[in-house]
């Protein structure tokens, strides 16, 4: 017995369906370092330098961000490479998270 129904094929934006385009190549997602009372401002400076290929002035400028208001976007990209370097930054002793940029 053969059923036949009616599927759209089209999403509707009303109910917050989009296309892959719009969701997941529209806005890259950024990685947030945040302050913790354990680290020291030179080994952050170091990881930075290590894991990203910062300059030790662009590192150093990430760190004070870090400290002073709290977090710092340390690196932009696709999904994948921010979960990566959300994983590496753990992996050496940071508190990271990641967002999609605005």
């Amino acid at each position: 017995m053969t059923s036949t129904s009616s599927v759209s094929t089209r999403p509707d934006a009303s109910q917050g369906v989009f296309s892959v385009k719009e969701t997941e190549l529209g806005k890259p997602w950024v990685v947030i370092v945040w302050n913790d009372p354990i680290n020291l401002m030179t080994y952050v400076t170091y990881v930075f330098q290590k894991l990203f290929g910062y300059s030790r002035e662009k590192a150093t400028r990430l760190m004070l961000d870090v400290h002073h208001k709290g977090r710092a976007a340390v690196a932009t990209g696709t999904r994948e490479r921010a979960e990566m370097d959300v994983f590496r930054l753990h992996a050496h002793g940071l508190w990271a998270t990641m967002e999609r940029s605005d």
